[in-house]
């Protein structure tokens, strides 16, 4: 339908296309017609599109499958275009006006639309293939940083009653197809997202990695102010001026039954990222006195995490002290990755720790887990046993898996990279059939969780690795 009315709204939605087709049913033969001659010359366009990847023979089979395959969820992923409305008065610059707004749902089973921590690791397909549509998903995220919603609600982890949506903070999602998407967000119900520590920051990595990939100034100057806005926000979270933010001791991060408590890997990793770029962000803006504070703040905070979290061979999942607080967690280098991925060659996390973490995982979460056959378990203790502490350290996240993937490739562990990824794919398509509605979480026996999930969208960070690692070697 060329149109679309959300439950409790009256505004009425055009789809994009209707910015060359008719708003009603009169539209359909016209539509069908454009369709219909054209179908052959797009399919030929797109195998072309597809040859240069074919055609490396450095790739395996399985992984050029899996790559265009996983594309099937910007489609399949109860996805959403249309037109900017009249009514939002924006500015005459901004590129919603021309590509409007694009919208898709966490996973068939997870209804909220554009859950940001997951779309995160996700965003490379968008950045890489539809870069336009990855600048209006963060614009629109931009503009929620500053809205509130003083509606009370009781969340379902602890009955905590708290407002829907908190002034200066990155919602979860953008809301509930059947609320009303972009007007009422974070349609998430489990947790107070307000005080989740990683949205924040993966907003600020997003708008780094974005602009190095586009050279857009214009989207970094946009951007800039909300960024500034939620690392002082974040900034919150260092109790103890050590410039380390410390997790809350409930699950406030995309892990959201893994509880975190004090400093983290991966939080922690994240947050040493995120000054990094913000102080970048700040340089290319002119605000060479905030960059300066940022990275005097990203100094401490990098003793800190090697002192609080390094163990010689892996950071520690956490510093609560339980036995569970030194799981090897597979996602412990997520913002290591993401300087990798923007062309950061500066050593925010020392080289030999990087290394030798990945190592470690590959060692353990990966051949120690299904031997080898199943990608990188989420937690895994240092004798070798899963971490049980919950469903989701027992779990092996897809999306995550190809996040490390990528890692792997960038710091030149090309053969680790791909046995690591290729469990997955072998796993999904191979052994449980499930291709074209790929699992957020596999189990080792038997059971998957969250059937068709937009996370695993993040292999194409692993192309984006290769295609930046390629091109250094040939320089």
């Amino acid at each position: 339908m060329p149109n679309r009315r959300p439950l409790f709204n009256t505004i009425v939605i055009h789809r994009f296309y209707t910015k060359w087709f008719p708003t009603d049913g009169a539209g359909a033969p016209s539509l069908s017609h454009y369709v219909l001659s054209n179908y052959e010359r797009w399919e030929k366009e797109i195998e072309l599109w597809q040859q240069p990847v074919l055609q490396d023979a450095s790739l395996p089979d399985w992984y050029k499958s899996a790559l265009f395959n996983e594309l099937y969820f910007v489609a399949d992923g109860g996805s959403v275009w249309f037109l900017a409305d009249e009514a939002e008065n924006l500015a005459i610059d901004d590129p919603r006006l021309e590509y409007g707004h694009f919208a898709y749902l966490e996973g068939h089973e997870y209804r909220m639309y554009n859950t940001y921590d997951v779309h995160f690791y996700a965003s490379f397909a968008l950045a890489l293939l539809w870069p336009k549509l990855q600048l209006v998903l963060q614009r629109d995220f931009c503009d929620s940083i500053c809205e509130e919603n003083v509606t009370r609600r009781s969340h379902l982890y602890d009955g905590k009653v708290t407002h829907r949506k908190v002034k200066n903070s990155v919602p979860h999602d953008l809301g509930d197809p059947d609320e009303e998407p972009y007007l009422l967000i974070n349609a998430y119900p489990i947790h107070d997202v307000s005080d989740w520590r990683d949205l924040n920051l993966k907003f600020v990595l997003q708008c780094y990695r974005d602009y190095h990939l586009f050279k857009d100034d214009d989207y970094l100057r946009t951007m800039w102010p909300n960024s500034r806005v939620v690392m002082e926000k974040a900034l919150e979270w260092d109790s103890d001026g050590d410039g380390l933010i410390e997790n809350g001791g409930f699950p406030d991060q995309t892990y959201d039954s893994w509880v975190m408590k004090g400093p983290s890997a991966y939080c922690g990793s994240l947050w040493l990222a995120a000054l990094f770029c913000i102080s970048k962000m700040a340089d290319l803006v002119g605000e060479t006195g905030v960059a300066a504070r940022y990275r005097a703040i990203l100094e401490k905070a990098k003793q800190a995490f090697q002192k609080k979290l390094w163990n010689g061979q892996y950071y520690n999942f956490d510093c609560s002290g339980t036995p569970h607080s030194k799981a090897i967690m597979s996602d412990q280098l997520c913002g290591h990755w993401y300087l990798r991925a923007c062309g950061i060659t500066e050593d925010v996390f020392p080289a030999v720790n990087v290394k030798t973490a990945l190592n470690t995982i590959f060692n353990f979460n990966v051949m120690q887990f299904r031997n080898g056959t199943m990608g990188a378990v989420n937690g895994m203790m240092p004798d070798g046993r899963v971490d049980d502490i919950t469903i989701q350290s027992e779990e092996v996240w897809t999306g995550v898996v190809y996040g490390l993937a990528a890692t792997m490739i960038h710091e030149g562990m090309i053969d680790e990279a791909f046995k690591t990824a290729g469990g997955i794919y072998h796993t999904v398509y191979n052994r449980i059939g499930l291709g074209f509605e790929t699992p957020e979480a596999l189990y080792a026996e038997k059971h998957y969780r969250a059937i068709g999930y937009m996370r695993p969208l993040s292999i194409w960070a692993m192309q984006h690795a290769w295609e930046q690692r390629k091109h250094f070697v040939d320089q």
